[in-house]
């Protein structure tokens, strides 16, 4: 095709995730080869892709591959990082520059403001869709089989007798709150411990098995129904993704009503923001926040404590959160967002660039579009 053969005009920088320890993930070498093939140079930051066990030389294998400093990494015409950057380092980037990244653009309105105020154009990754609203960049199955994974390990760990292993046990009971994306996934991950191995082991033994009940937001309004609800479940899932992340799901009030070796999985990971009124919260109010250096809290966690008095804590179970699912990991996370995101940055470079984005154009063009800043509110 005409457009794989245009010359290469664009200079892309990949930077380091500068978040928590746990955070590994880097684009893999064969990534950045691809990428090699449509821009004219690609600038990783020094030390980008070690903590994966990859060498400087299984990057630089094209000559238009080199290593620099954040400052060089962010002045490139378009900057990719899978997690949004602190501000100090989008401060960086050049005006008119595109930083490529999850931007959460839904939830994060000061992200938006932030981008707009430094002329910065930003294509958000989690918003990149198809024509029926399908994310093309996405690992919404990652994050509910990798969360519900570390639920059952700790209701396991918890369950009184006669233990989690036992066939006298009763069945757990899982209530599901979302039947998004996320949920979808959840469904089948809740009902297979989140390991299909486990699932077969204990189908095999004759252990009961789990009953999974779907929430929605419509009923998540009638407190009395979910107070009957919460008094069976062993594993209270949130998987709702709010159009308003000020509003609660679930009152801290009505925690005490979940058996005392609960647990709560948090698959929504919104952050708290206590910044401006009205406050942006968990759906699960009060709820520590995890990543991925710390993702299981017991009631007696230090990290409870450090949640503001702005929210009710009093009612605690054990907690399951992490701000990144997917990376616990981190290769096949990788290689999945890589093989996703390739066939979108090459139609980016072919057509060239942001400027020549085409909102009615072709498919790649159109999914481009709706996760740009610049087209924002307008689809």
């Amino acid at each position: 095709m005409k457009w794989e053969r245009m010359e290469k005009t664009f200079t892309l920088g990949l930077g380091i995730i500068h978040q928590e320890k746990g955070e590994l993930r880097a684009f893999l070498p064969t990534f950045v080869e691809k990428m090699s093939q449509s821009f004219q140079e690609i600038i990783l930051e020094e030390g980008y892709g070690e903590a994966m066990g990859f060498t400087p030389e299984a990057y630089a294998k094209s000559k238009n591959v080199r290593f620099s400093r954040p400052e060089d990494v962010y002045r490139q015409d378009y900057v990719l990082v899978l997690r949004y950057p602190a501000n100090r380092y989008l401060e960086m980037m050049k005006p008119g520059s595109c930083l490529i990244s999850m931007c959460h653009f839904h939830t994060r309105p000061k992200r938006r403001d932030f981008l707009r105020k430094h002329q910065i154009e930003a294509i958000s990754l989690d918003s990149i869709t198809d024509d029926n609203g399908q994310r093309l960049v996405e690992n919404l199955r990652s994050v509910s089989w990798n969360g519900c994974e570390i639920a059952f390990q700790v209701l396991k760990k918890i369950w009184p007798k006669p233990g989690f292993d036992s066939s006298f046990r009763e069945s757990i009971k899982i209530t599901l709150l979302g039947s998004g994306g996320v949920g979808i996934h959840a469904v089948q991950a809740a009902v297979r411990y989140g390991d299909p191995n486990l699932w077969k082991e204990y189908a095999n033994n004759g252990i009961p098995g789990n009953i999974v009940r779907v929430v929605d937001y419509d009923l998540t309004r009638h407190e009395t129904e979910i107070m009957k609800l919460l008094k069976s479940t062993h594993l209270l899932i949130d998987a709702t993704q709010r159009k308003n992340p000020t509003e609660i799901v679930i009152p801290n009030r009505l925690i005490k009503f979940m058996p005392q070796h609960a647990v709560i999985l948090d698959l929504s990971v919104d952050p708290y923001d206590f910044r401006h009124k009205p406050y942006e919260v968990k759906g699960v109010e009060g709820i520590p926040q995890g990543n991925l250096d710390q993702y299981i809290f017991p009631p007696d966690d230090p990290a409870w404590e450090k949640i503001s008095d702005k929210v009710e804590t009093l009612n605690r179970r054990w907690v399951v959160s992490c701000f990144s699912w997917p990376g616990l990991h981190p290769r096949s996370c990788m290689l999945r967002y890589g093989n996703q995101l390739a066939p979108l940055l090459r139609r980016l470079a072919a057509v060239g660039g942001k400027e020549k984005i085409n909102p009615g154009g072709q498919y790649r063009e159109r999914a481009l579009a709706r996760g740009m800043l610049k087209y924002w509110g307008t689809n």
